[in-house]
């Protein structure tokens, strides 16, 4: 394994210093890291906001930018999280789909107890209170990809709780300064991945290929304590190690097998923080971080032309480094949230049903 290297990004002025890192052996995109000896999950400093996201002429308002991310990591397990489907790589397409990931009628999950554990040791490792009853949720909505038209996720009793994560950045001149983060873990969950669509442009057609249906994730759902985009790519390196250590994901985001959503906005210090953008599916740090520094930018401008901030949906074009909308953000309300009920759906509680595929 290639020594580790510091990964440096700018607190408290407009853009982040360039991040220095080597890559590891679990393929492209996996970077080495830096721990310092303080204790996990605590900061050697107070936790300080980016206070000018843009630099400021003489006379103007400052602006903080405001980062959260909820990161998807796919589990490490043989099967998928509710049928019996292997879990393989590149195979050729609908080569690994049960009846279950189809949603034929009369199907019925199976919890996979991997699945289960590899959450947990994730949750223990971030220092988050692990709840002895976790129970599952249906969220509703309608893609070609998502056969049943619901996924099954974890929303109001997730597996682990209140965490957090720590990380070093370089401040100072020439980065001489190391000091410690800490960014705040809402919630570690449990849910199915959806299929893959292959939108074929020659022939005007959008192929279905349902592979990835029903694969493991554990969604990490950070607090907005961030401010930056190299900051969060940091906070994203810190945790890739951390789960290729532990073993529950090999997190090589050049297979998808980490996809990061992050949520954006800027404000005045000492006002309402603003309206939030949130740029999907980001499978590479350094696209992170130029999505949301660019996202941080392009806010700032609308509001300081006297525009608006749409709640929208939005997706980063790496080719013109810029992000695009694609749709209108979802409330909660519609995705009519649905507690599911049944034995196979309660992890820790005398119903307790899994199987023993690894």
């Amino acid at each position: 394994m290639a020594a580790p290297m510091l990964r440096g990004c700018c607190l408290g002025r407009c853009w982040a210093l360039a991040c220095i890192d080597s890559g590891s052996r679990h393929g492209r995109g996996a970077a080495t890291g830096f721990t310092s000896s303080g204790k996990r999950g605590q900061s050697f400093v107070a936790q300080q906001p980016l206070l000018t996201a843009q630099k400021s002429r003489k006379g103007e308002h400052k602006w903080a930018a405001v980062v959260g991310l909820e990161i998807h990591a796919q589990i490490a397990s043989n099967s998928k999280l509710f049928s019996g489907s292997q879990v393989h790589f590149a195979a050729p397409p609908n080569s690994l789909v049960s009846f279950f990931d189809a949603s034929l009628p009369g199907t019925l999950p199976v919890l996979n107890r991997r699945c289960v554990e590899a959450a947990v040791m994730t949750g223990l490792a971030l220092n988050c209170h692990i709840n002895k009853k976790s129970l599952f949720d249906r969220k509703h909505y309608f893609y070609a990809d998502l056969p049943a038209g619901y996924q099954i996720t974890q929303q109001r009793l997730p597996i682990a709780v209140n965490g957090s994560l720590a990380y070093s950045v370089c401040v100072g001149k020439k980065w001489r300064q190391v000091i410690t983060k800490t960014v705040r873990i809402k919630q570690i969950q449990l849910e199915q991945d959806s299929g893959k669509s292959l939108h074929d442009e020659l022939r005007s057609q959008t192929l279905i290929d349902l592979n990835r249906a029903g694969v493991g994730l554990l969604e990490v759902v950070l607090e907005p304590d961030m401010s930056c985009g190299e900051e969060a790519a940091t906070a994203v390196r810190e945790l890739q190690l951390i789960l290729q250590a532990l073993g529950t994901s090999q997190a090589n985001m050049a297979e998808g097998q980490l996809r990061v959503d992050a949520n954006i906005s800027v404000h005045h210090p000492g006002e309402p923080l603003g309206v939030r953008t949130e740029v999907k599916n980001l499978n590479s740090a350094r696209f992170l971080a130029r999505a949301i520094d660019y996202e941080i930018q392009r806010q700032i401008n609308e509001l300081e032309n006297g525009c608006e901030i749409l709640n929208e949906t939005r997706s980063f074009d790496y080719k013109l480094g810029c992000t695009v909308p694609m749709r209108d953000k979802e409330g909660k309300q519609d995705y009519r949230w649905l507690l599911l009920l049944s034995k196979y759906h309660y992890m820790f509680g005398a119903g307790a049903y899994f199987k023993s595929t690894r």
